[in-house]
């Protein structure tokens, strides 16, 4: 992967970007995301943020590799930080890393935030932590995607500030638009992780050590839904 030729996870984060946006892209690593959208002429102008030295100046090198310097500023930052007033951000991309990790990028951000920007999040992981903080926050979910690349399922969730909405547990778990498309791959991913909640239970009743009785119950439960899904 390159600024040239996008994974397919990253193409799909790619095309829930609104044409001619100003996009933030924070945890930008070699910054190949808002490189790739400028040099398709897809952005307007773009952040790259990375909180860390080295990634920070693999972005850097993408970008003055390019001749983009003009277009794509790239700041060493922690979270949303990146984000400065006059930027005028109108959609924020953060991808690769845990759920719980973007939730507490957004939450620790808030004051970067000016309500109208499109979030494109793409969690490995975590994705119920994520909806819950979306949803508390005033934030409605536009579109979710769920694709497989590499033997792992990707998820992308896309959110706007909107009237409050209210999910159900389950639509928390397994996302509220999922849970209607119900896709062949989303249904291949929740088999598999019946597989998984079913081994994790198995092994904890046969663990020496003791285990929390309420995180058993978490999983039996979860594991009851994820049965009754596939019903």
């Amino acid at each position: 992967m390159n600024e040239h030729t996008l994974s397919r996870r990253l193409e799909r984060v790619a095309a829930n970007v609104p044409v001619g946006a100003r996009l933030a892209d924070i945890g930008s690593d070699h910054g190949y995301l808002p490189v790739a959208m400028m040099r398709r002429g897809l952005i307007a102008a773009a952040v790259a943020g990375e909180v860390a030295a080295t990634p920070f100046h693999a972005a850097q090198r993408t970008v003055r590799d390019n001749g983009l310097e003009k277009s794509i500023t790239v700041r060493l930052a922690d979270g949303l930080a990146a984000i400065e007033v006059g930027d005028g951000i109108t959609a924020i991309s953060i991808c690769g890393m845990g759920g719980e990790t973007i939730r507490d990028i957004l939450d620790n951000g808030k004051a970067h935030l000016a309500g109208h920007e499109r979030l494109i999040l793409q969690p490995n992981g975590g994705e119920q932590p994520l909806r819950h903080w979306l949803m508390h926050n005033g934030y409605r979910i536009l579109t979710e995607e769920l694709l497989q690349e590499n033997r792992f399922y990707y998820e992308i969730i896309v959110a706007e500030r909107a009237e409050p909405v209210t999910y159900t547990d389950e639509e928390l778990y397994f996302g509220p638009l999922q849970l209607q498309a119900r896709s062949p791959e989303f249904l291949a991913k929740w088999q598999r992780m019946l597989r998984q909640k079913h081994k994790t239970l198995a092994s904890l009743e046969q663990a020496k050590q003791w285990v929390p009785e309420d995180k058993v119950q978490e999983i039996a439960r979860q594991a009851r839904w994820i049965a009754q899904l596939l019903a």
